[in-house]
């Protein structure tokens, strides 16, 4: 039976659009098809494994599948493996339920369906979710501490203002005019910690001339002993976003990366679609992953909660790079997530594909 023959066409859609890896073999164990969500999770396409035996499949993955494939066909029985550690693409490791429910036809067993359900998936969907959640209670909190910090400000240049036209000694004035100046400081850092206060304006932007124009700044900066390494897949179609507020994110982002690892470091860029992907608790049909990677000292583990928090840190003594980076993604109904280690540290910038508006 080819896959043709197994799913027919409403079948697949509904398929298709389930967060679970699905996966259906025949008697021989030879895969018949595979859904869009376990395609994203062993990183394959359907049209290069169709016909694949199991144990090729997930043969990196301690054959977990295969043996509870030969299990269900001696039994006639469907079976469960829980909280199962696997390896699929790049050698990434991830935890799964797995079952196999043998499909009978005419009293006999002629196909298997797999259904593995990523556990830690929904780890990170929680993760993510108090993320969104801490971010906008930063947000609502510096909006708040600057509407307190910003009125006195205002009255404070105003009197320096008014008590340097009234002093008699122009030497004076320079303490006064030291005032205006601190109190201009003070309001730029308040205006920065509030981030960019402009509407995104959203068109269609390719993503990697976004990142070219990124490495094109960064190089101006650190000169030509900054290695970076790109990895794009070229299939990424168009995105609705404000192309200016993105080079400003990712720009943040791949300066921190390259205050980690030094002028003569190297970084890493990739780029990939996620099908059927969640971000926060919305589940998106396509979703653009943009990888950055450096291999400097990485984050302290006590920094690693709050990183994305305004002041947190920077070399630059003000933290504010990768608050607004992620202010600016989440306009974009986006997210930027991490993973760091002493000598590798990942932000991954994800994006849908879905039409936003501004």
């Amino acid at each position: 039976m080819n896959s043709d023959q197994a799913i027919t066409g409403m079948e697949k859609r509904v398929l298709d659009n389930l967060s679970t890896a699905i996966l259906l073999f025949d008697r021989e164990f030879r895969l018949q098809y595979i859904n869009s969500s376990a395609e994203m999770m062993f990183g394959v396409s359907a049209r290069k494994v169709i016909g694949t035996p199991a144990g090729e499949l997930v043969s990196c993955s301690g054959n977990v599948v295969h043996e509870n494939l030969e299990r269900s066909l001696q039994t006639g029985q469907p079976f469960t493996e829980r909280e199962h550690q696997i390896i699929v693409r790049e050698d990434k490791e991830i935890m799964v339920d797995c079952t196999v429910i043998p499909i009978r036809l005419d009293q006999n067993v002629n196909e298997f369906l797999v259904e593995i359900q990523q556990v830690d998936r929904q780890l990170r969907i929680s993760r993510e979710e108090q993320l969104l959640a801490r971010n906008q209670a930063s947000r609502a909190l510096v909006r708040g501490l600057a509407h307190e910090i910003k009125n006195p400000l205002g009255g404070l240049r105003g009197a320096a203002q008014l008590l340097e036209r009234e002093l008699p000694d122009a030497a004076l004035a320079e303490y006064t005019q030291i005032i205006i100046e601190e109190a201009d400081r003070l309001q730029n850092l308040v205006d920065r910690m509030l981030g960019p206060n402009k509407i995104p304006v959203m068109k269609w932007v390719n993503i990697h001339q976004v990142l070219e124009r990124v490495c094109s700044l960064v190089r101006v900066e650190t000169g030509p002993g900054l290695e970076i390494i790109k990895n794009y897949d070229p299939s990424i179609p168009d995105l609705k976003g404000d192309m200016d507020q993105l080079i400003q994110a990712f720009l943040n982002i791949l300066r921190n990366g390259v205050r980690a690892a030094g002028p003569r470091g190297t970084m890493g860029i990739s780029s990939r679609i996620l099908r059927q992907f969640t971000i926060g608790n919305i589940r998106h049909r396509l979703v653009v992953s943009i990888e950055i990677s450096d291999n400097g000292p990485g984050i302290p583990a006590e920094l690693q909660e709050r990183v994305f928090f305004p002041l947190v840190s920077g070399s630059d003594g003000m933290g504010l790079g990768l608050s607004i980076s992620q202010t600016l993604i989440n306009r974009h109904q986006g997210l930027i997530e991490f993973t760091s280690k002493p000598g590798h540290t990942v932000f991954r910038v994800l994006l849908p594909l879905e039409q936003v508006d501004g």
